[in-house]
């Protein structure tokens, strides 16, 4: 009766990072750090768990002398994201007999 939710994703924190960059291009590591008030240390160990299962991608650049990671969703992990949302729907929609 209800689709298994992905285990990757129920994460509070990993679902945040990727609702957020759902609705953007890319983002850097900062403002993910703000928008979800994440600590450093539990962001990158969350970004890499996506990263390591393919749904976002990393991208470590400088600006001037400073490093900026950029994160990116990837189509798997947009299917993922996608897939997510309809199982947990599953869950809202059960009617009562």
């Amino acid at each position: 009766m209800f689709k298994p939710l992905d285990p990757l994703l129920h994460a509070e924190l990993r679902l945040a990072v990727m609702s957020l960059l759902i609705s953007a291009e890319e983002a850097e590591f900062p403002y993910i750090k703000e928008q979800t008030g994440a600590t450093a240390g539990n962001l990158s160990v969350q970004i890499d768990k996506l990263s390591a299962a393919g749904y976002i991608e990393v991208e470590k650049t400088f600006k001037g002398k400073k490093p900026c990671t950029l994160c990116r969703i990837t189509p798997v992990g947009l299917k993922a994201f996608e897939d997510y949302v309809k199982a947990l729907k599953s869950y809202l929609n059960v009617k009562k007999t």
